[in-house]
């Protein structure tokens, strides 16, 4: 899917929304457990009722890997479903992989060609050779890792690498010389708004996936007022918050009431 199309998406729907599908079988409502598969049942019950408001939908991988084949089966089902039955949305594995040039092909073809995501998001530690096969692929994203919500971001990431400069200013700056940038997306934690205006700087016109909006206290409104671009450039992540609203058979039917009340906040900074 291109920038093009994202943006358009964003218009029709005027919501910049992106699920994560963070499927924590602790949490999910009992009565799945008399399927064949309860996370991809409930991933499909999810994407049914909040498809109206949401543009994108983020599995994070950890969820179905720590299951094994089963679990990666469930993930397999999941994706195949959104790209059939909504192939107009985004889709995002939410992976961090990052290695040597060689690992990072496998990496992107696993995601891109095997499983047809759009996007993947990747860390950028281990530099350009690291990123760069990622952005290969036409029409398809990578989404670095640039400045986490999590606590522990303060340990790199907000480490001074001059008088002037942050250790995250850097990396955006170095990952806008490498081939294909244009094919980067960038990962800007929601309880982190201070920054916005700052990365802007640096990337006007770059679409940044902001996690953090709900369980982690991220502010819509400050998001938005501080982060959005003239193509909007935001995509804002909320998976707690709308995938566990509740617990019980009801639990499809509140997910959208929340998606819906996150879709008309955003609505309102949509021209």
């Amino acid at each position: 899917m291109t920038t093009a199309d994202l943006v358009q998406q964003i218009k029709q729907k005027k919501s910049m929304l992106c699920v994560g599908l963070d499927v924590d079988l602790e949490k999910i409502p009992q009565h799945l457990f008399t399927c064949d598969d309860p996370i991809f049942e409930f991933n499909k019950a999810i994407i049914d009722a909040t498809a109206d408001f949401a543009v994108a939908y983020k599995p994070n991988l950890a969820f179905y890997e720590a299951h094994g084949a089963k679990g990666w089966s469930s993930l397999e089902k999941t994706i195949s479903f959104l790209n059939t039955n909504y192939p107009k949305i985004y889709s995002i594995a939410d992976a961090k992989r990052g290695d040597i040039g060689n690992t990072s092909r496998m990496y992107a073809k696993a995601f891109f060609e095997d499983l047809g995501f759009d996007s993947v998001t990747i860390a950028p530690y281990m530099g350009k050779d690291s990123v760069e096969p990622f952005l290969y692929f036409p029409d398809k994203h990578a989404i670095m890792l640039c400045l986490t919500s999590n606590a522990g971001a303060e340990d790199f990431q907000l480490s001074k690498t001059n008088a002037d400069n942050f250790f995250f200013e850097k990396v955006m700056e170095q990952s806008k010389t490498w081939k294909n940038s244009e094919r980067l997306m960038y990962v800007v934690g929601a309880t982190k708004p201070a920054y916005f205006k700052m990365i802007r700087k640096h990337l006007p016109e770059a679409f940044l996936l902001v996690p953090g909006v709900g369980a982690q206290g991220g502010n819509l409104d400050e998001v938005c007022q501080n982060g959005m671009s003239s193509n909007y450039g935001l995509l804002i992540n909320s998976s707690r918050g709308i995938i566990y609203k509740s617990s019980e058979k009801d639990f499809a039917e509140k997910a959208r009431e929340e998606a819906e009340r996150l879709q008309k906040v955003m609505s309102t900074y949509i021209k």
